[in-house]
């Protein structure tokens, strides 16, 4: 991982923005307004989707925002770059960092490089190309040609005095680690802080990019780089899980490995959805079941994602190739209480600093991960299933060495503030998460 990647990133919650859908006009005003209610949720990085010029030659729909024409400017649909700076400066006036998308990866085909630099593109056959056969609206950058890093890396640059805070990256993977890992230092010269965030893949679509002949880097690679990863390397298994096709245990065994294999401060970008994915409300229509997941993707080890429009409950995963508002109707504020309830418990440094582990269960359908740091011990007991009953908190993976001298007695739920007892670390099952805090006597 990149060596420098602060673990105070895994007490962060990401709130992803998309302009032309977020409010009434399409406008980067739309969010101006809504900065108060953003903040409220207790985010630290908004992350907004491509706010650059969209490509018109070859578009779907009214233009994708993945189909970029210039990096160096901003949408004129959205507004200037002066009010976006504007903008950049009220969030930072609220304490929150500002993130944008770079899709560095490819280009519209009517982009400024095409005009002025045709060389910097892959080609087949002597025409302009891509490599995902059903991504026609684009054409992919040819990162063999030096001067295109040095014309890249100077947008960024840009970006950063404007004010920037960091950089989501599409697709990482098809761009070469040592153009990102040049970025990253040339970019940090200026901002030492700068966060960099991978959309790392699918590892099926790594495969399937390699299998083509082409580069597609792994999350280990990735991570010498970036700052935070995607977490698709147990998305797949999770929607599969919700579509009834996979095993629950199938899912964390593949979140149990994520401590070993990848960097000790490793940072995942924990989400239910996003962009590219089914809404959750869509996956996990039952509230209660929706409240529960939501409460172990802020308890996993990383940085949690909000998708504009997921606090609203909202089920239907707006298009980007056309004019598809949010529906806020859903907005409502025990919800809002909810996430912001479980926002401050993530600020606790034991989930930047403490020893992660999601423990094997006997009982089917209920999720039991810990942390542990020094002489405490966090513990989140998570009924995904909805189960009757008790459950045994015994573990026999207690590296702690504490979860299994737990004292009987009454410990306060810190989800609700209510009283659970404990007796020979036995549990009663219930619908609401459980999340303990426990001082070693």
């Amino acid at each position: 991982m990149a060596q420098n990647t602060s673990k105070a990133l895994r007490n962060k919650v990401i709130y992803s923005v998309y302009v032309r859908n977020h409010g009434k006009t399409g406008k980067f005003n739309d969010v101006l307004e809504d900065l108060p209610r953003i903040k409220k949720l207790g985010v630290d990085i908004i992350w907004f989707m491509p706010i650059h010029p969209i490509g018109q030659v070859n578009k779907k729909g009214i233009g994708c925002p993945y189909s970029i024409q210039d990096y160096t400017k901003v949408n004129p649909e959205y507004g200037t770059m002066e009010e976006f700076k504007e903008l950049i400066d009220a969030i930072h006036d609220m304490g929150i960092q500002v993130m944008i998308d770079v899709v560095y990866n490819h280009t519209s085909h009517d982009a400024v490089y095409v005009k002025e630099h045709p060389e910097y593109y892959f080609k087949r056959d002597g025409q302009f190309a891509n490599k995902v056969a059903d991504w026609s609206d684009i054409i992919d950058l040819d990162y063999r040609q030096p001067e295109l890093w040095d014309a890249q890396i100077n947008a960024l640059k840009l970006w950063v005095k404007l004010g920037v805070d960091g950089f989501r990256c599409d697709v990482a993977p098809l761009v070469p680690m040592e153009f990102w890992k040049k970025a990253r230092e040339e970019v940090t010269k200026i901002n030492p802080n700068i966060i960099f965030l991978a959309e790392t893949v699918h590892p099926s679509f790594i495969e399937y990019v390699r299998g083509k002949g082409y580069y597609a880097a792994s999350d280990s690679e990735t991570f010498e780089a970036f700052d935070i990863c995607y977490d698709y390397d147990t998305y797949g298994d999770l929607l599969n899980y919700f579509r009834g096709k996979e095993s629950l245990e199938r899912v964390l065994e593949k979140k149990r490995q994520q401590e070993a294999i990848y960097p000790e401060n490793y940072v995942k970008l924990r989400f239910l959805e996003n962009h590219d994915n089914p809404r959750a409300a869509a996956l996990i229509p039952d509230e209660t079941m929706l409240r529960m997941w939501t409460a172990f993707m802020y308890f996993e080890k990383g940085a949690a994602l909000i998708y504009a429009g997921q606090e609203a409950k909202d089920p239907h995963t707006p298009s980007l190739f056309a004019i598809d508002p949010v529906d806020w109707r859903g907005l409502d504020e025990d919800f809002v209480n909810y996430l912001i309830r479980l926002r401050n418990i993530k600020k606790d440094k034991i989930f930047a600093h403490g020893m992660y582990k999601i423990h094997p269960m006997p009982a089917d359908q209920v999720i039991y991960a810990s942390y542990f740091l020094e002489d405490e011990l966090l513990l989140g007991i998570f009924n995904v299933g909805l189960k009757s009953g008790e459950i045994d908190l015994t573990v026999n993976d207690d590296i702690s060495g504490l979860i299994n001298q737990i004292p009987d007695g009454e410990y306060l739920n810190l989800v609700n503030d209510k009283v659970v007892t404990l007796k020979e670390r036995r549990l009663i099952l219930g619908k609401e998460p459980v999340i303990l805090r426990i001082k070693a006597s």
